[in-house]
């Protein structure tokens, strides 16, 4: 499939007017809760609520300027490379949603392990609020390298439309369950990634931790040793809680704090972990430098 075949399926597809019209689903289900919250005196942090939309305001016009056709042109060189291509059959199509979805799972869980990525990822879990405006709270920057995780999608035979079109749906699914609207829905989160499930991972009590990454299917954490069910009251929110409603703050605080750290390091080595290590390691004279 030549180049100029695959940019126009990013303008033509039907499948375009699929993602738009679960685009505006989103839209009226987030404007019917919030007209339900203040209808019913629902307790809620309004200036949360609001930040999340300039966030998503912001967000939008990124994605629809700078930031529409790295992935794409990103996977290119990939896609050049691969001497087989697998064909856009409806069959395929299952496949390439099932390989997004795996691929959403290592790509989140490696947002939450590796520091510099958790950087980006924090903004969504910084809200102490749950509600439909945090499906909103997403980073400015997580296009610019999200799509590097596609690669192996790529390398399979799937071509960068499909790959990308397959990741937008499973991101888009997950709007929905950023409520505490919905309770437990029984074998359904047993299965497929709901609110209740999604809760979890949005809690930053110890046992929620690290919890409940998958995008629409729920069985790759079972399968891999990081589900939770809901089981208690969850605490939302960062375990060291950011305290702002300012878009640009909650976009880049944990990059400031890299930095600051990054400075107090020693050695370069040491400083090359503080950015791509673990969340929780910290160099030994960390515990005694209080600088």
């Amino acid at each position: 499939m030549t180049v100029e075949t695959l940019t126009d399926l990013f303008e033509t597809s039907f499948l375009l007017i699929i993602v738009g019209t679960i685009f505006l689903i989103n839209l009226a289900l987030t404007t019917g809760e919030v007209i339900l919250d203040l209808a019913t005196e629902k307790e809620r942090r309004w200036k949360d609520s609001a930040s999340n939309c300039v966030i998503f305001i912001v967000g939008q016009v990124l994605d629809g300027t700078i930031f529409a056709s790295i992935g794409f042109i990103g996977l290119l060189p990939f896609y050049w490379l691969v001497p087989w291509e697998i064909p856009m059959l409806w069959w395929t199509w299952i496949l390439a949603f099932l390989a997004a979805d795996f691929t959403y799972y290592w790509l989140h869980r490696i947002e939450h392990e590796r520091r510099i990525l958790w950087a980006s990822h924090s903004v969504h879990h910084s809200s102490e609020d749950y509600n439909l405006t945090v499906g909103f709270r997403l980073s400015w920057v997580e296009g610019l390298f999200e799509w590097i995780f596609l690669i192996p999608m790529i390398l399979l035979g799937f071509n960068p439309f499909q790959a990308i079109i397959c990741l937008v749906f499973v991101a888009q699914y997950q709007h929905w369950i950023h409520t505490e609207r919905v309770r437990k829905l029984g074998w359904l989160d047993e299965v497929f990634n709901t609110p209740s499930v999604h809760r979890v991972h949005h809690g930053s009590n110890h046992k929620y931790l690290d919890k409940n990454f998958g995008g629409v299917l729920i069985i790759w954490d079972k399968l891999f040793g990081t589900f939770q069910r809901e089981d208690g009251a969850v605490t939302y929110g960062l375990t060291e809680n950011i305290e702002t409603n300012n878009p640009v703050t909650i976009n880049f605080i944990e990059y400031r704090n890299i930095l600051r750290d990054m400075r107090r390091c020693q050695t370069w080595r040491d400083k090359l972990w503080i950015c791509f290590g673990r969340l929780s390691w910290r160099p030994e004279y960390f515990r005694s430098d209080k600088g």
